[in-house]
């Protein structure tokens, strides 16, 4: 795509990869997108860079607008590969530019390029550089979600150049959300930012609760938040700002996600009377099978959801191998107030389910125990313990849940 307006004299010069499948280890069933933004004033000045595959794109977009060799200021909020790793062939076009970077972030852009040719200025919360007619404000935003994080607020146009925060997986055409939203729904942009939160900064919910009443406590007018992916928010920016407080503050629907995986389809005949159990108790539920879906989709499913039970059958007396890649992809998350279960199938000697339970110990999760084991093939009395199995698990969560009511 060509260059992009997104404020008077502020533009999208970013890419869109829409064959990109996998964002380190997370699938990106939608692709992705990468932004960054050219401020044409009287020091022009450019917010990041791109995937270094991209870095051609990028740069054509930038010559649409203006000569890159007249690049004044370069502002990197994150030097992660897939928005600082263009940087070289940037500076080439625009060697006399000045790069405005975190200190952390200028150790670890050391440790990637070559970079004692480059002009810096260290930056930290509350520096500003005025620019012309526009002044911008550099914010912090450490672990969010790397340590060099930062945002960039652009005052004059009200406009949050907000990193990898409110961003989501998505290659798309629409570069707005309102745009996305006609042509696609709000129901899906809203998923994407969940798919995006839940894989990448679940962990960091604490930091980004305090870094969110930080924003606010500054008083910033922010009329159109422009993350590093995905589209830009300039229809509904207080809506994106406000699914974040949920998120960081646990809130989920009073619903169960089953994710199980099944070796001879025993563990699988259990999740149907589990599902039922669940149902006729009044709770919502949707069942995951994990090697027909990628991991990061049930991690999404799981934090959408209140409840999680795993069923997993028994492997060489341990968790079935896809069930225990998911188990330590989300214990690397650390989810929070969430309650599980386990359920499953084994032959001659079990142990899947019981690892369950030490698992979610690890995580600091509420377990409802004991799980549910049967021998091989389950039988009708076995599916008659399997619904009230899901029953019991739904009376627990609807209990849990009124805690975050």
């Amino acid at each position: 795509m060509k260059a992009v307006e997104i404020k008077p004299d502020i533009y999208w010069v970013g890419v869109i990869d829409w064959g990109a499948r996998d964002f380190h280890g997370y699938v990106t069933p939608n692709g992705t997108t990468y932004n960054n933004y050219l401020i044409m004033d009287e020091q022009i000045t450019l917010l990041d860079t791109v995937k270094y595959d991209f870095s051609d794109i990028t740069i054509g977009n930038i010559k649409s607008v203006t000569d890159p060799s007249k690049i004044v200021n370069v502002i990197i909020n994150h030097i992660e590969t897939d928005h600082a790793s263009s940087i070289d062939k940037i500076m080439e076009l625009a060697p006399n530019a000045t790069i405005y970077i975190t200190e952390r972030g200028k150790k670890g852009l050391d440790r990637h390029a070559d970079t004692s040719r480059w002009k810096f200025r260290i930056v930290k919360t509350g520096d500003t550089l005025n620019i012309g007619r526009y002044n911008l404000l550099f914010i912090e935003t450490p672990m969010l979600h790397w340590p060099d994080s930062m945002m960039t607020y652009v005052k004059e146009a009200k406009l949050l150049i907000s990193q990898d925060a409110f961003g989501q997986h998505l290659a798309t055409a629409a570069r707005f959300d309102d745009e996305f939203i006609e042509c696609a729904s709000h129901a899906a942009l809203e998923d994407s930012v969940v798919d995006y939160y839940a894989n990448i900064l679940m962990p960091f919910g604490q930091l980004i609760k305090a870094k969110i009443a930080e924003l606010l406590k500054l008083g910033l007018e922010i009329d159109m938040i422009a993350p590093d992916h995905g589209i830009i928010w300039r229809k509904q920016p207080e809506r994106v700002i406000q699914m974040y407080q949920d998120m960081v503050d646990g809130k989920a629907s009073l619903r169960v996600a089953i994710i199980y995986d099944t070796m001879w389809h025993s563990t699988e005949r259990m999740t149907v009377p589990v599902m039922q159990g669940i149902k006729d108790e009044g709770v919502d539920c949707t069942v995951i099978k994990l090697r027909a879906t990628p991991g990061s989709v049930a991690v999404k499913e799981l934090w959408k959801s209140r409840g999680c039970l795993i069923g997993t059958p028994t492997l060489n007396n341990t968790i079935f191998p896809s069930l225990a890649g998911f188990l330590t992809y989300l214990r690397g998350l650390r989810p929070k107030n969430r309650i599980m279960g386990a359920f499953g199938s084994y032959g001659w000697g079990g142990g899947a389910v019981k690892e369950c339970y030490e698992e979610f110990k690890k995580m600091g999760l509420e377990a409802v125990e004991p799980g549910l084991q049967v021998v091989y093939k389950p039988s009708s009395e076995d599916g008659k313990l399997c619904y009230e199995f899901g029953r019991d698990f739904a009376r627990k969560v609807k209990e849990f849940h009124k805690k975050f009511e």
